[in-house]
């Protein structure tokens, strides 16, 4: 029996030789280089949770039904905010569907502000899920937005208009 054989049977040593042009080379070389790439993609994600940036809870007992014209539209992972009043906000917490906050410096009278949804937490440090390029699951919809102006005041809706898939006909 030959070493390394746990049979009776006689082992041979097998090479296998592989020729290859350059052509394959290259194409081999960027395989490689793309499952490398892709194997590096979920190190992109966002970490869902950040204990550290855990908000405090929606205040309910707060809730009313005053409504400011400020419009509010998603663009992907971001949100935009249009502020068509002669009123600035200052220092102001904003929340998106009754759970999610976030801490806004300034929107000033007649102008635009956008934020990514990325920056949105709850009450346990969970962050917005954005949505974005390579998620997994589909993103959280906005549905409702508000200001709150020191965390005992009453929230004041926004106008939240809903994503609308436009079908063409032609």
């Amino acid at each position: 029996m030959t070493a390394g054989c746990r049979s009776s049977h006689q082992c041979r040593r097998v090479t296998l030789s592989i020729v290859m042009s350059s052509t394959q080379y290259r194409r081999a070389g960027l395989a490689v280089v793309a499952i490398s790439l892709l194997s590096t993609v979920p190190g992109c994600e966002q970490q869902r949770f950040v204990p550290e940036s855990a908000t405090r809870p929606y205040p309910r007992e707060l809730h009313t039904t005053n409504v400011v014209d400020i419009q509010v539209f998603r663009d992907g992972s971001d949100i935009e905010l249009i502020n068509s009043t002669s009123m600035s906000y200052q220092d102001f917490d904003l929340w998106v569907n009754q759970r999610y906050l976030k801490r806004v410096e300034s929107l000033p009278a007649g102008k635009r502000l956008t934020i990514s949804l990325w920056d949105f937490f709850d009450v346990r440090g969970e962050r917005m899920n954005a949505g974005g390029l390579f998620r997994t699951t589909e993103p959280t919809p906005v549905r409702m937005v508000e200001i709150q102006q020191a965390t005992d005041d009453a929230l004041v809706g926004l106008i939240a208009i809903p994503e609308v898939e436009i079908i063409r006909y032609e």
